[in-house]
């Protein structure tokens, strides 16, 4: 970790002015642009209140479409993410956690090093609560991957990844509050409408609701666990922070106006729909 000396702090856990899920994705697609064109890496905190993400596989089941309205109806925002995993509940008890980074050298692929900055920093993160952190695929875990992240063999993290030309960005997803077997049982419904019963072969994950956990559910970080979550975060990062790091770094500092993420998010939607009928 000792690379994120300039690491800048976006944290934007408790703006919940934006109704969109996909906002924050837009937001970073953006900003991933501009770190690859030399601007300054970042760290990325965000949450809300009820969504529903799916990855590009489980937008193309056949009973995609009407799966999203049932949710829609329900009061979540639904949209299919341009990086890779599948489906992913969200709510206010979930952190997503995300690494803007250049990449080191010109066309370098190194996906196990680039997930593994982001394992280091959630293990260090939850150092204090003396948890012992897994990594490895979670069976009946939603959105599986090498890089489930566990205590106690019960998934509370998931990791994916989006690369551009010059710079990529590390998502993860930390449950943090609340239960984890809810959020395993919604999605668990939303693959059996997906997958539109008809087709019992639809490559899909299979979830089982004791498969996931919260933080709060597996380590003694007690109430308020994703606030107390997300300061560990920035507590890491700023441990790491250097003077020299962080004058650079503001020489590299932008953001984005809002109508810029709007137009993304029209792109996004345009690219990554929804398959209907």
């Amino acid at each position: 970790m000792s690379e994120f000396t300039d690491l800048l702090i976006l944290d934007r856990s408790n703006d919940l002015t934006e109704p969109d899920v996909l906002y924050p994705f837009a937001l970073e697609e953006l900003l991933c642009r501009h770190v690859g064109e030399g601007g300054a890496p970042l760290v990325h905190l965000w949450r809300h209140p009820r969504a529903f993400v799916m990855g590009l596989r489980d937008s193309r089941l056949p009973g995609a479409g009407k799966a999203a309205e049932w949710l829609e109806r329900d009061g979540y925002s639904v949209a299919v993410r341009n990086s890779g995993g599948a489906a992913v509940p969200l709510d206010l008890g979930v952190v997503n956690l995300s690494l803007i980074l250049p990449k080191r050298r010109q066309g370098e692929i190194d996906f196990r090093d680039d997930f593994e900055r982001m394992v280091e920093l959630i293990r260090l993160t939850l150092q204090e609560t003396g948890a012992s952190v897994s990594t490895g695929e979670v069976q009946g875990a939603y959105c599986p991957g090498d890089f489930d992240l566990s205590i106690s063999g019960r998934k509370f993290c998931g990791i994916a990844q989006r690369r551009q030309a010059h710079a990529y960005v590390v998502q993860a997803f930390v449950v943090a509050e609340g239960t984890g077997r809810q959020k395993a049982r919604l999605a668990r419904e939303f693959y059996q409408r997906a997958s539109d019963q008809a087709g019992g072969g639809s490559d899909h994950p299979r979830v089982t609701e004791e498969s996931m956990a919260s933080l709060e559910e597996l380590t003694g970080i007690g109430a308020a666990a994703a606030a107390k979550f997300a300061d560990g975060v920035k507590r890491v990062i700023r441990d790491r922070q250097t003077p020299e790091g962080m004058e650079r770094a503001a020489s590299g500092l932008w953001l984005p106006e809002r109508d810029q993420v709007i137009e993304m998010i029209c792109m996004l939607k345009q690219r990554y729909g929804i398959r209907k009928g």
